[in-house]
């Protein structure tokens, strides 16, 4: 099976990731940017929506096996390039001419949680998962953007809440603070409420990039101009 894969569901291009905890690594990130180039490509699309096969987690976020071996001495530059390159995954998804939706179906950790913040709309399934910013408890400070990205999604007492404590955050939570449109009973009525919303979207693709150029700009900015000194000196969230 494929690491990520797509379809087409009349104007919506429901993107699934496929490896289990879905951790991010290069292989991970490679082809979500080619998932995205091929969504892009089908000018009948409006909306993408993405979710996991997995019943337990969405995504854990960075796959720690992978990087500790690419923190290896003489190895470092691999990881130096992997984090350039999640930034252009988040980018993607920033700056992507329509509505990028997460189907939370289950939990949702560290670089995943970022990976949900960065899309423009959260759902999530409350009988099952937790979304969580675990950084705090393994003494790895996130990059400048990641903390724009997760200020850009939900109220920032709620940002500083997770962050600062590291805490499983319910989706019951999350949808009081409105860091999620809706909490949904289970996965059936999840991908029934996100595939609803996704179709409402017709707009003509023009619009949509410009606003999300303006919109994101100062997150792009902090990218381009903060983040390389972290990355540079190793100081990367994982």
């Amino acid at each position: 099976m494929a690491i990520v894969e797509w379809k087409k569901d009349g104007t919506v291009a429901l993107l699934t990731m496929n490896n289990g905890e879905n951790r991010h690594n290069p292989d991970f990130a490679k082809s979500m940017l080619k998932a995205f180039d091929e969504i892009e490509k089908d000018e009948s699309i409006f909306c993408v929506v993405i979710t996991s096969s997995d019943k337990k987690n969405w995504s854990l976020g960075i796959d720690l096996e992978w990087a500790i071996k690419a923190m290896e001495p003489g190895q470092t530059h691999r990881m130096k390039e992997f984090m350039y390159q999640l930034n252009e995954l988040s980018k993607r998804i920033l700056l992507f001419p329509m509505p990028v939706i997460a189907a939370i179906n289950g939990h949702v950790f560290g670089d995943g949680a970022v990976l949900a913040c960065a899309c423009d709309f959260r759902y999530m399934k409350a009988d099952r998962g937790f979304f969580c910013f675990p950084e705090i408890d393994i003494d790895i400070p996130h990059m400048p953007s990641m903390l724009a990205i997760a200020k850009k999604a939900m109220p920032y007492y709620e940002v500083e809440e997770l962050i600062l404590s590291g805490k499983h955050a319910s989706a019951a939570e999350l949808e009081l603070s409105h860091a999620i449109r809706k909490a949904c009973e289970n996965e059936d009525a999840l991908l029934k409420e996100v595939m609803g919303f996704a179709r409402s979207f017709t707009k003509k693709r023009p619009i949509f990039r410009e606003t999300k150029k303006r919109l994101y700009k100062y997150i792009i900015g902090i990218m381009e101009t903060q983040d390389p000194e972290f990355i540079e000196t190793l100081q990367v969230s994982v």
